[in-house]
């Protein structure tokens, strides 16, 4: 199986998932956090979604400054976040799709200003900075969820609510 193909399937899949998790929310949760140190869920959600994202939009770069390339996503309403995650997706596979193999090889580097976080070959970014970051943060929205007392999807087998 290429890099290519492999990529696709799994961010297909964790798409999926993340829209799972969003057909749960309503508007009225978004300004919900569950500590005062802790993300408001929709910015938590933004967050996730954003990361999706970043196959396209970080990875089309070498090097991706957070002081001049990122600006944090705002929504308003669940259904704005679920069109950003579809249209994402889209935008993903087309970038994915049109490249070679040796793209996924080539270095690529994350930094803010002139401290560098992470470099890497770009197929280890989607891997440890794109989809374990959203993972992670996706496992934090199902505790929110929890919280919430709103039923919690099955992601990779069934949960409690399934």
């Amino acid at each position: 199986m290429s890099i290519e193909k492999s990529i696709l399937i799994e961010l297909e899949r964790e798409t999926r998932n993340t829209g799972r998790i969003l057909e749960r929310i309503t508007d009225e949760h978004l300004d919900w956090r569950p500590h005062e140190k802790s993300r408001s869920l929709g910015e938590l959600a933004a967050h996730i979604v954003e990361l999706h994202n970043w196959v396209s939009k970080a990875l089309s770069k070498d090097v991706f400054d957070f002081n001049t390339d990122y600006q944090p996503l705002k929504i308003n309403a669940i259904e704005e976040l679920k069109g950003i995650l579809a249209k994402g997706l889209i935008a993903n596979q087309e970038m994915i799709e049109q490249l070679p193999e040796e793209y996924w090889l080539k270095e690529w580097v994350l930094k803010a200003g002139d401290y560098e976080m992470a470099r890497m070959p770009k197929v280890g970014a989607v891997r440890y900075i794109i989809t374990n970051h959203l993972i992670h943060h996706r496992g934090q929205l199902t505790v929110y969820l929890r919280l919430l007392n709103i039923p919690v999807p099955g992601l990779y087998g069934p949960s409690a609510d399934e």
